[in-house]
């Protein structure tokens, strides 16, 4: 299996965080994103943010910024129908989905995705652990983004009603610690902080 596009999903309102983008919050030496993004670009073969509003605001990290291609913010499934269209003008047959608020997702995320849906015709994957799906963590075919496109005009929002659609695998992380911690309030930027320092 080729290696994939990366897009990272920044479109949400972080309503939680008093709004503004919690990928740009400080976070170690860095940000939450140069976090996220530092995991993401081994695992991956070219990376793009997906992020409504100016993309001027990211021009520091040098990535392409993906805009919803549906108004109104409908969610991750619209992040990563904005990164499938991408990936297809650079003629690559998948991409992985990160959160931008969740900077310690596995080493291997990419991979073990990959294992997830080898044999798949359309390969679709969604990370899981024992407490449920991880829904913006997940392999996408691009064949698909057609059918997804369709899927979103008509109003579906759920992430994994469509993946179950599609017969979606799931990769299951099961390992200690938390690897998919998001930070949606302040005092999970705390948390974040001290096991940022934790892994230093």
């Amino acid at each position: 299996m080729k290696q994939p596009l990366g897009v990272i999903l920044a479109g949400g309102k972080a309503t939680r965080m008093g709004g503004g983008d919690k990928g740009l919050l400080p976070l170690s030496e860095g940000t939450i994103l140069d976090q996220v993004i530092a995991r993401l670009s081994p695992q991956v073969a070219g990376m793009a943010i997906n992020a409504n509003g100016e993309a001027e605001r990211f021009a520091a990290l040098g990535l392409p910024v993906l805009p919803d291609s549906i108004a109104d913010y409908p969610g991750p499934l619209a992040g990563v129908l904005a990164g499938l269209d991408w990936a297809a003008g650079q003629g690559a047959e998948s991409v992985v989905s990160v959160a931008a608020d969740t900077p310690f997702f596995p080493h291997d995320l990419v991979s073990r995705l990959q294992v997830a849906a080898k044999d798949m015709e359309q390969p679709l994957a969604l990370a899981a652990t024992p407490d449920g799906r991880q829904p913006t963590f997940g392999l996408w075919p691009v064949a698909l983004r057609d059918d997804l496109r369709a899927a979103l005009q008509d109003g579906l929002r759920k992430v994994v009603m469509w993946t179950d659609r599609h017969d979606g695998r799931e990769a299951l992380f099961d390992e200690a610690g938390e690897p998919f911690f998001n930070v949606n309030t302040p005092e999970d930027l705390d948390k974040a902080q001290a096991m940022a320092g934790g892994q230093a």
